[in-house]
């Protein structure tokens, strides 16, 4: 073959493949113009590859039920309809499983979750998203969405008729509207994920769009599959969420007690996600002699584990603080008790004891943020507490911390949840905190409008407990305190102390018993504790007679013998008083009983 042949059918070939290269361009061009049409475009196969895989990213961005719900109708018009609906069982409303049943059972009431239609369609919704769909009677077991679902199998109404109306719209109204805007094709498939059926997908077409294909369908059932699938994980998620909630709510403090010379209030705000709720506690406990034991905590951790740990150290923190009114040692106890745990978990802890007598907080910190402290006048200071190390490190003892506070004044305890941000380091956060809290009144520093009053705070992935205490003059509480001497006449100082001042209190009718008590406490203390110290007495809601030592034993109840001269003193406490009871001090003991009030 000459030069000239080989040359002239090279050149043929080239043409040949222009040609069709120019043919696939304006082929493209075609595709690409039909589908800025909306549901009026026809896929190809590898169209459809590429539609579908961007369900995955633009469908289940978040964890939310009905925002998931939204998303999918969002990503359907208008490139596969003009118009879609999302409806999900109620029992997946409510976070349990969807349905297993076989098929032709029949299913009862469902919710719209979601609605997208094209501008000429919005006025197809016949019920608002998030309402009940209640059902004509006479449609109840014709409706296609009911058959969808009850067979759990895709219905396709290619061209649909007059009488199709009724067969799709749940009312008569809203088959009326469907014909106003010219809605001609319609099908309907089940959502279904791992064998549970969680509701099922409207989709219609209207004016010049095709109607509905058997390959528009089979696209439409992958595409409820992969949506089925974000559905059920923002079901189990929300599920999840809600357990452990009411797990730590009722791990928390449900009523507060009496405390004399305080008003407390406290709140609790969960996360958003699921996963970061679970280890933020708060409790408040009324000590002998007008004091009140103030805790926070936040265990280092969260989900169900953490709740069950904060619950657990609750507990103990409770139980210790009933036993010592020190701070510093409870913080302690507590690290031992936290480094027992099997999870080997770590927390942060604030512990404050109030006292009425002389208006102090002793404080003491295991690695918590520093509590705010609001004067009379509305100015905030943060208290330099010594933050220890977190407990379960291992790193005792504890320092703690007294703060004499006037009247009106404020203490603020909280989470790291309260300030927590994504971008901002501790000294802007803890700064922003102090601005925020000097420009709030007292009320709502009360009423927990700081958990949301913070710029730039995200309760998405943390939790955060927040606990105000205000000095209160106008409670109802009277305290007298007296030193006694370490001799022989202490128990008849006492007792004239004890009836002098209840005379003046107009309590005579309790100062028989009252006698009794002190004369008892007072010989232990003589006894056992090296000399009394202080005697205090204290009418709030009972009469609390509480005298202090330098003894270590706490007093115990034992069984005395007919023969025996002593032991059944704190017998005899026991029989008169309502309750009674001992703790430790930072200087001893006290050893406390409580007597009613007559109405």
């Amino acid at each position: 073959m000459n030069d000239g042949s080989r040359t002239r059918r090279l050149t043929s070939r080239l043409a040949t493949q222009s040609a069709a290269r120019g043919r696939g361009a304006a082929r493209r061009r075609v595709r690409v113009s039909q589908d800025q049409g909306g549901a009026a475009s026809q896929f190809t196969t590898r169209s459809k590859l590429a539609w579908l895989s961007a369900a995955s990213t633009r469908i289940g961005t978040t964890l939310d039920l009905r925002r998931t719900a939204q998303e999918l109708a969002e990503f359907v018009v208008p490139q596969l309809a003009d118009a879609v609906a999302v409806d999900l069982l109620e029992v997946v409303l409510r976070g349990e499983e969807g349905d297993r049943r076989a098929e032709g059972a029949k299913l009862a009431t469902r919710r719209a979750m979601a609605v997208k239609a094209v501008d000429a369609l919005t006025n197809l919704e016949p019920d608002p998203v998030g309402e009940i769909i209640v059902r004509d009677e006479k449609h109840r077991d014709t409706l296609l969405t009911t058959v969808c679902l009850a067979q759990r199998k895709p219905v396709l109404v290619s061209r649909m008729t007059d009488r199709d109306f009724s067969r799709v719209a749940s009312t008569d109204s809203a088959a009326d509207k469907m014909r106003r805007g010219n809605v001609h094709s319609y099908m309907a498939v089940p959502l279904i994920a791992r064998g549970l059926l969680l509701g099922s997908a409207d989709f219609v077409r209207a004016g010049s769009s095709p109607p509905f294909t058997a390959t528009d369908l089979a696209l439409a059932e992958q595409l409820a599959s992969k949506a089925a699938v974000f559905i059920d994980n923002a079901r189990l998620y929300g599920r999840e969420r809600e357990h452990v909630i009411s797990l730590q709510r009722s791990l928390l403090p449900r009523a507060a007690p009496h405390t004399p010379g305080l008003a407390v209030h406290t709140s609790y705000a969960p996360a958003a996600d699921a996963r970061g709720v679970g280890g933020d506690w708060y409790d408040l406990m009324a000590l002998p002699g007008g004091r009140t034991a103030l805790v926070v905590g936040d265990v280092m951790g969260h989900g169900v584990s953490a709740a069950a740990t904060m619950g657990r150290l609750r507990t103990v923190a409770r139980t210790l603080m009933m036993l010592d009114t020190a701070p510093d040692r409870v913080l302690a106890r507590l690290d031992l008790a936290t480094r027992d745990l099997e999870d080997d978990q770590v927390a942060t802890c604030l512990c404050a004891v109030y006292d009425l007598a002389d208006s102090t907080y002793t404080l003491a910190s295991a690695g918590h943020p520093r509590p705010l402290l609001v004067d009379g006048d509305g100015k905030p200071t943060y208290v330099d507490v010594p933050t220890g190390a977190p407990l379960g490190a291992g790193v005792i003892p504890y320092d703690p911390l007294r703060v004499r506070v006037s009247p009106g004044s404020r203490l603020i305890c909280y989470t790291d949840g309260l300030i927590k941000t994504r971008d901002d380091d501790p000294d802007t956060q803890f700064g922003r905190l102090l601005e925020t809290v000097a420009q709030m009144p007292p009320q709502r520093l009360d009423d927990g409008s700081l958990l949301t009053a913070l710029p730039g705070s995200d309760r998405r992935f943390d939790e955060a407990v927040l606990l105000t205490a205000a000095s209160d003059d106008e409670t109802p509480v009277r305290l007298s305190v007296w030193d006694l001497p370490p001799d022989g006449t202490a128990a008849s100082i006492a007792r004239r102390h004890v009836t002098d001042q209840l005379d003046q209190w107009d309590l005579e009718a309790l100062a028989d018993v009252a006698e009794l008590i002190v004369s008892e406490l007072v010989g232990n203390a003589l006894r056992y504790g090296q000399g009394p110290g202080r005697l205090r007495l204290l009418q709030g809601e009972r009469l609390m007679i509480e005298v202090s030592d330098t003894g270590p034993d706490l007093p115990q109840i034992q069984h005395a013998d007919v023969s025996d001269e002593g032991g059944r003193g704190l017998q005899l406490i026991n029989m008169l008083c309502r309750r009674w009871g001992s703790c430790r001090t930072p200087t001893g003991k006290i050893v406390w009983a409580e007597q009613d009030i007559p109405r």
